[in-house]
């Protein structure tokens, strides 16, 4: 089974990270517009992307400020029984650069070492490299980037503007 697996750092506190993926105000704003949420163990968040089609994920684990981990219910077909997960390790630059050398070029650009805080994201159990797989492979490195901005600016780039040119 193929997985989607991606790393970055953002210049913001491990809390301020979980926050930004587990309520509904911070998912809205990287991810979707009028997501609804709990950041508890069991419940199901809800998803819209736009009037017709949304997706469902049951919150598997919720671990402050260091995991997240969903199933996914709804959706596209091919995502229906996936798993996603968001790790989140802090530490600050020096640490997480002895701790993960593949992120040595995300660490040279943090402007605060004190902040840098590693995500590593994983959507698993795609039943194969479909056409489908590899488009959200590509999206889901644009709402990351959408986590990222919003984590560091106060403002992502979520549904239907994520493909767009950021300012």
């Amino acid at each position: 089974m193929p997985n989607i697996r991606h790393e970055l750092l953002i210049e913001a506190s491990a809390e301020k990270i979980f926050e930004a993926i587990t309520t509904q105000e911070g998912l809205s704003d990287w991810w979707t517009p009028g997501v609804t949420a709990k950041p508890e163990r069991g419940t199901i968040a809800r998803f819209p992307f736009g009037a017709k089609y949304h997706k469902e994920m049951r919150i598997e684990e919720v671990t402050p400020p260091k995991l997240l981990k969903w199933t996914c219910l709804a959706g596209e077909d091919e995502w229906i029984d996936t798993r996603l997960s968001f790790e989140i390790e802090g530490g600050g630059a020096e640490a997480l650069k002895r701790a993960h050398y593949e992120i040595e070029g995300q660490v040279a650009q943090v402007k605060d070492p004190a902040k840098a805080t590693l995500v590593v994201f994983r959507h698993q159990g795609w039943r194969e490299e479909s056409p489908m797989f590899g488009e959200c492979n590509y999206t889901w490195g644009r709402f990351l980037r959408s986590l990222k901005l919003y984590c560091e600016t106060g403002k992502g780039n979520p549904f239907p503007n994520q493909h767009r040119r950021q300012a």
